[in-house]
């Protein structure tokens, strides 16, 4: 169930916004939400509904045990298992095929390629689970006790599908304590017609010229028509994504709940470096807050700071999907960065000039990202 589809639109987020007003009690209005959330996801997923369950469950679990033990070497033992296990579940649904392949690939054998379909919003809702854990690990008052408060969290239908990605830190409070009136739900409908808008008109429009051009054999096009879709796909990505985005903001709103700004008009930003912190944003701040610093980030030296940031370009990449033109996407914006960071010491251009070659870099950079294979 998409959030542009009639049934979402017409149906299902009308009586679950109607359903959650009429409910005064907190506990139950939250019990309402979890229940409407795992209807949402189980209209598409009516398997994998019991992995996101589960999930929610083993990493629950894993925050009591934390919590609750007082050896500083137990709780990190109990955090790596608890990682371990939310990255095996990943490990296995999205990237088990992309392995064999390349072991096949590279040794000249043929194992079996499992065939495993790729659950909707695995990686959201793992990277999740995951901010849960480590926040209890950080502050142990994080964790909580109620299974069904840890379950909403994860599975609350507005940023479940395509994000924006809520840490736990953030949304603790707001589970418990949140303030709804009118103008927050105007705002809300207001944001949400918003997206809408962003993803029926622009990005579907631009997606066909798109999707046309990247489907046509190399010898059908010049560097005009090369370059059309290219920029096309760069723009249909921001709209639909940044058009979800809102969306989710939206809906959030509407239901009481404050999600951070996922996009701030990344296409006008003057560098890489500024491009990040304006393009989802949520993602940029998960690996900042959890992979990044935990690495050591900026205080270890100018080439581990570096060899960081390439790091986590790469697994940005990988997340993303697995193929290798996302690692390759990713490397190229960890270049990108390591570059620009040494152009600060060059005389600037003028803003219009670096605004230009920022979009023309993250253009081409988003060619890999949307072509299916290399040789595409």
């Amino acid at each position: 169930m998409v959030f542009s589809s009639a049934i979402f639109l017409f149906a299902f987020l009308p009586l679950t916004f109607i359903g959650s007003l009429l409910i005064r009690q907190r506990w139950a209005q939250n019990a309402f939400l979890t229940l409407a959330s795992l209807i949402f996801y189980a209209f598409g997923e009516p398997v994998y509904v019991f992995l996101m369950i589960a999930s929610a469950g083993v990493n629950y679990g894993f925050g009591r045990g934390i919590a609750a033990v007082r050896g500083k070497r137990m709780k990190r033992l109990l955090l790596v298992l608890a990682v371990i296990c939310d990255l095996a579940v990943l490990g296995v649904f999205k990237y088990a095929g992309f392995a064999v392949t390349n072991v096949n690939a590279l040794f000249g054998i043929a194992l079996p390629v499992p065939a495993i379909r790729l659950p909707v919003g695995i990686s959201f809702f793992t990277f999740q689970a995951m901010s849960y854990v480590i926040d209890v690990y950080r502050n142990r008052d994080m964790c909580q006790k109620d299974f069904m408060k840890v379950l909403l969290y994860i599975s609350f239908f507005p940023q479940l599908i395509a994000g924006p990605i809520v840490r736990w830190n953030e949304i603790e409070e707001q589970i418990d304590h949140r303030c709804l009136n009118e103008t927050e739900i105007a705002d809300g409908i207001c944001r949400f017609v918003k997206g809408l808008f962003k993803k029926l008109i622009f990005a579907n429009g631009l997606g066909k010229v798109a999707d046309h051009v990247f489907a046509l054999n190399i010898g059908q096009y010049g560097m005009a028509v090369a370059w059309l879709g290219a920029v096309c796909y760069a723009l249909q990505i921001f709209y639909d994504f940044s058009g979800y985005s809102d969306m989710a903001i939206g809906m959030a709103s509407m239901f009481g709940f404050h999600f951070q700004e996922n996009f701030k008009h990344p296409y006008s930003a003057d560098s890489i470096h500024e491009f990040w912190r304006r393009w989802h944003i949520s993602l940029s701040s998960w690996f900042k807050e959890y992979v990044y610093i935990p690495l050591g980030g900026n205080r270890k030296g100018k080439l581990r700071t570096e060899c960081n940031k390439l790091l986590v370009f790469l697994l940005t990449g990988i997340w993303h999907g697995a193929n290798w033109t996302f690692v390759i996407w990713g490397g190229l914006n960890g270049l990108f960065q390591i570059v620009g960071g040494w152009m600060k010491l060059m005389p600037r251009l003028p803003k219009v000039l670096n605004i230009f070659c920022t979009f023309v870099l993250m253009t081409i950079a988003w060619t890999f990202f949307k072509a299916y294979t290399l040789s595409d």
